[in-house]
């Protein structure tokens, strides 16, 4: 049995093999690249939800590399810390699964066994993260209604995606683990320094959450330096700033064939307080 629940009656959804189905009758197939589409899409008049295949695939490629390598490692760290074996973990905005498959694997020659789920409002996102096959149930859904029942996971993944901390905290079970990465100021100031006239630092958000307790935060920051202009227009396109900026910022980049900029990542892990 899995751990989705029908988006419209919120009974408990059974895996048969090329569907889900819940006890009243409704039914949902899955595609056939194997994620199942639970939003409800009646809900909004949005065409497309999420990000597109442009910004998935750049991403995908760019992370490839191993730019953002020592996140994913402080990552990998902190999971082997707070996670134990038979935990259960939703990764909420999962993209295409990058560092919830690699820390899944990660974790398993230390004889963790954590099951994940993945949960991402763009199929585009989904496609891409069913090709790992890193054997991750997948929804479409939004973040800010999720499919599952209260108090369904000891652990959530909040990584670079919306803040639905009402409704994170409803899925955790109490006592579980939120963790949450942020970009700090300085990130990508170079990227920015090469697109815009006056480059601006990021705003960081206020740690304090209502529900949660605070309990670890670990910085990594450094700089990458990207050799090929494949590299630097991956990382452009991954970011909202080429969806932000006109065609003559664009195009500066196009010229660029090496630079650096900083990385500067927060993970902040919150306890649910009951």
């Amino acid at each position: 049995m899995s751990l989705f629940v029908c988006p419209v009656c919120k009974s408990v959804l059974c895996e048969e093999e090329r569907l889900y189905k819940c006890e009243k009758g409704h039914c949902f197939d899955k595609s056939k690249f194997g994620y199942v589409n639970l939003l409800q899409s009646q809900k909004s008049s949005a065409k497309r939800h999420g990000d597109d295949r442009l910004m998935i695939r750049a991403r995908r490629d760019f992370l490839s590399k191993g730019y953002y390598g020592a996140l994913l490692e402080s990552l990998c760290g902190l999971c082997d810390k707070y996670l134990k074996s038979g935990d259960c973990v939703l990764d909420a905005g999962c993209g295409e699964c990058y560092y919830s498959s690699e820390i899944k694997q990660n974790l398993a020659p230390k004889g963790k066994s954590v099951e994940f789920y993945g949960v991402d409002i763009s199929k585009d996102a989904l496609e891409f993260a069913s090709k790992r096959k890193c054997s991750i149930p997948l929804a479409v859904a939004s973040l800010f209604d999720l499919p599952f029942a209260d108090g369904s996971f000891d652990a959530l993944f909040n990584i670079f995606s919306p803040e639905a901390d009402a409704e994170f905290s409803r899925v955790l079970k109490n006592g579980g683990l939120m963790f949450r990465v942020i970009p700090l100021e300085n990130h990508l100031y170079g990227l920015k320094a090469a697109i815009y006239e006056k480059p601006y630092l990021n705003d960081v958000p206020d740690a304090e959450i209502s529900g949660f307790k605070l309990i670890n935060t670990t910085q990594t920051k450094g700089k990458i330096w990207l050799e090929s202009n494949e590299d630097i227009q991956n990382l452009f396109k991954m970011t909202p700033y080429y969806y932000k900026t006109g065609k003559t910022d664009q195009q500066k980049i196009e010229s660029i064939q090496e630079f650096s900029t900083e990385i500067e990542f927060e993970i902040r892990i919150y306890r649910k307080e009951s």
